[in-house]
C-alpha cells in the first residue's frame, strides 16, 4: 500500500513540474490587446515630393462609424505642409497649427474645423470627393502629392516635426498601406471593432518573446498582414482553414501556423506544416509551448476581426509609432524589403577558422573568404544566394565598383542556413580610398524558388600590400662567367696592341730624315722622343755649287777690306 501511495506522490509531483514548466494563462475581454494592435489595411501612398515653397503635401481621407466624431490635429511643431482633409462622414476637428501650416477642406465638407490660431489658415475650396480625383486636383493644385493616407476611426494626429517625405519615390500611388509606417506623424484611432480575448502569464525578463494569435474557427477567414516590432521574437498564428497570414517584415522572428503563410519577397505561398484542429485557449497555448519548446509565453491573443484584411502589430504596447521604418508589403509586390536578417563574417583563411575583426585592415593583395548566414524562420527551410557583391568607397568622391567572387563549398552540416564565397582585392590596389563598404546582394530560395533577399553590407579597410626594402645588386659568377670575363679582356688586349702598333706604322718617321729641328722651331709641336742626329757636314750634290759660290763671296770681302 505503501508502494502504490509513494508512486502516486510521484505522478503528482511531475504532473505539478509540467504544468508548471508549461505555463498556460486564461484569456479575458478586453478592449484590445496590450501586446496587439489590430487595424484595418487602407488605400494609401508616400512620396518625396515637396513643393516649390518648400511645402509638403498631405491628404487625411477619414472615416467614421459613427456620427459627430471628435477628432484633433497637433500640428504646432510640424514643418510647412499643406494638408487637405476630406471624410463622407459628420465629424468635428480641433485644430492646433503653426502659421506654417494650412487646412483645406471641400465647400460640401462635413467636417467642421475649430482653430484657435492662425484661422486664416483654413481654406474652403471647390475639390472631389472621389479618392483618385481628390489625388490629380492636388496634384494640378500644388504641384504634386507627399502622401495620401486613410485612417478609419481617428481620435488624434500628431506631427512630429520631422521629414515627411520619403526617398526614392517620386510621385504617390495609391496601394494598399500600413499607415503606422509614416513616421512623420502620430495616429491614434478607437480599436478596430471586433472582440478581443488576452491574457499574459509571468514570464522572466531575459526570455525571448513569444506571441500566440488564435482566430476561432467561427471566426471570418481573413489576410492578416503581421509586422514584429520588436527582436528576438516568435510568433504562432492559427486560423480557420482558409486564413493567409503575410509578414511586412521580420526581425529575427521565427514563426509556426496551421495556415498559409507568405513572406515578403516570396511570391509564392508557403503551406503549412503543423496541424491545430483544437481552437480553445488552453489548446493552442500548449501547440505553441510544444512547438518552441517553450515553458512559457509573452501574450495569448483571441480575437474575432469583422474586416477581411487586417493588420497586426505585435510586441510593443504602444505600437503607434514604431521605431523602423520598412516598405509596405502585399501579396505578389516585387519591391519587398529584406525579409530574413542577415549577416556577413570574413575569413583570413578558406579554413573560416579564423574570422577578421572589424578594424583590421586588410592588405590589398590577399584573398578574403565570407560566410553570409540567416536565422532560420520556424520550420522553414530557405538557401541563400549571392548574385552580385559591390564595393563603396568612403570618401569625399565616392567609388564603387563592382566585386568578382568565387563561390566556395558550404555543406548544410558545415553552415547550416549559410554560404560561402571568397573575393579578391587587386582592383583595389590602384585606388587611394582605404575604407570601403562591401555590399553583396542575396536571394532567398525555397523550394528551387526565390525573392529578393534585400542586401547585406560589412565595413572593410585596405592597406596596399608590404613590399621588402630595395636591396643592392648582387651578381654572382660562376666558372663559366670568370672565364668569359678573362677571355674577353685577352681579346680587349689585342686589339689595343694591334691598334697602337697600326698607328706607329702609319706615324712613325721615314730612314734619314730628321725633322726635329725645324718641329721644335714650330710654336705649339710636340718634342720629339727620338735623338737629336748631328747635322751632316757633307752637304748634298744640290746645294754644292750654290752653297760654295756664297761662301766664297762672303769671305772675300773682309779679306779684301783688311787688305
Amino acid at each position: 500500500m505503501e508502494g502504490h501511495m509513494a508512486r502516486f506522490a510521484l505522478l503528482l509531483c511531475i504532473t505539478a513540474a509540467v504544468s508548471a514548466s508549461h505555463q498556460t494563462c486564461d484569456p479575458k475581454k478586453v478592449d484590445g490587446s496590450p501586446w496587439v494592435y489590430m487595424s484595418e489595411m487602407q488605400i494609401g501612398c508616400w512620396s518625396s515630393f515637396i513643393s516649390e515653397d518648400k511645402a509638403e503635401v498631405h491628404i487625411l481621407n477619414l472615416n467614421f462609424a459613427t456620427a459627430n466624431m471628435i477628432f484633433s490635429l497637433e500640428m504646432v511643431n510640424a514643418t510647412p505642409m499643406n494638408i487637405i482633409l476630406t471624410s463622407p462622414n459628420q465629424a468635428h476637428v480641433l485644430c492646433n497649427i503653426n502659421a506654417g501650416v494650412n487646412i483645406y477642406v471641400s465647400n460640401n465638407s462635413q467636417i467642421g474645423i475649430h482653430a484657435n490660431q492662425h484661422p486664416n489658415n483654413i481654406h474652403k475650396q471647390e475639390m472631389p470627393a472621389e479618392v483618385v480625383e481628390l489625388v490629380d486636383w492636388a496634384k494640378q493644385k500644388f504641384g504634386g502629392v507627399t502622401s495620401f493616407t486613410t485612417i478609419r476611426n481617428l481620435m488624434k494626429v500628431t506631427l512630429t516635426g520631422t521629414n515627411g517625405t520619403k526617398p526614392g519615390s517620386p510621385d504617390c500611388i495609391l496601394e494598399s498601406e500600413d499607415a503606422l509606417e509614416k513616421h512623420f506623424m502620430k495616429i491614434e484611432t478607437k480599436p478596430l471593432a471586433g472582440s478581443f480575448k488576452s491574457c499574459s502569464p509571468q514570464m522572466p525578463s531575459n526570455e525571448p518573446e513569444l506571441h500566440i494569435i488564435n482566430i476561432p474557427e467561427n471566426g471570418n477567414i481573413c489576410n492578416v498582414f503581421v509586422r514584429v516590432d520588436s527582436e528576438r521574437t516568435s510568433v504562432f498564428l492559427r486560423g480557420p482553414q482558409g486564413t493567409t497570414w503575410t509578414f511586412v517584415n521580420l526581425q529575427h522572428t521565427q514563426f509556426g501556423s496551421n495556415n498559409v503563410i507568405m513572406l515578403p519577397t516570396m511570391e509564392h505561398r508557403l503551406q503549412p506544416k503543423l496541424t491545430v484542429n483544437n481552437d480553445t485557449a488552453e489548446s493552442v497555448q500548449r501547440e505553441a509551448l510544444i512547438y518552441f519548446k517553450a515553458n512559457t509565453f509573452t501574450s495569448y491573443t483571441e480575437l474575432m476581426p469583422e474586416a477581411s484584411t487586417i493588420l497586426l502589430v505585435l510586441g510593443k504596447e504602444d505600437p503607434v509609432v514604431p521605431e523602423i521604418v520598412t516598405t509596405p508589403v502585399i501579396p505578389n509586390t516585387t519591391h519587398a524589403p529584406q525579409q530574413m536578417p542577415l549577416l556577413m563574417q570574413l575569413y583570413t583563411s578558406p579554413d573560416y577558422r579564423s574570422p577578421l575583426d572589424p578594424s583590421t585592415k586588410v592588405q590589398s593583395d590577399k584573398r578574403i573568404y565570407a560566410e553570409i548566414s540567416g536565422h532560420t524562420l520556424g520550420d522553414i527551410a530557405l538557401n541563400i544566394k549571392v548574385f552580385k557583391c559591390f564595393v563603396h568607397s568612403k570618401s569625399p568622391c565616392p567609388v564603387v565598383k563592382e566585386l568578382p567572387f568565387i563561390p566556395e563549398a558550404c555543406s548544410s552540416n558545415s553552415c547550416p542556413n549559410s554560404t560561402r564565397l571568397s573575393f579578391s582585392l587587386d582592383q583595389l590596389q590602384e585606388l587611394t580610398s582605404t575604407t570601403w563598404d562591401l555590399e553583396c546582394a542575396v536571394k532567398l530560395c525555397y523550394s528551387e524558388k526565390c525573392g529578393d533577399g534585400g542586401r547585406v553590407k560589412r565595413n572593410l579597410e585596405v592597406t596596399q600590400p608590404c613590399l621588402p626594402p630595395p636591396s643592392p645588386p648582387c651578381f654572382d659568377f660562376g666558372l663559366p662567367g670568370v672565364l668569359g670575363i678573362a677571355f674577353g679582356g685577352f681579346l680587349i688586349g689585342v686589339l689595343l696592341i694591334g691598334a697602337l702598333w697600326f698607328i706607329k706604322i702609319k706615324t712613325g718617321y721615314p730612314t734619314g730624315l730628321d725633322i726635329s729641328s725645324t718641329a721644335a722651331n714650330l710654336p705649339g709641336c710636340p718634342c720629339s722622343g727620338t735623338k737629336r742626329q748631328p747635322v751632316s757636314t757633307n752637304p748634298s750634290p744640290s746645294e754644292n755649287s750654290s752653297a760654295n759660290a756664297s761662301i766664297g763671296s762672303t769671305q772675300s770681302t773682309p779679306t779684301s777690306s783688311m787688305a
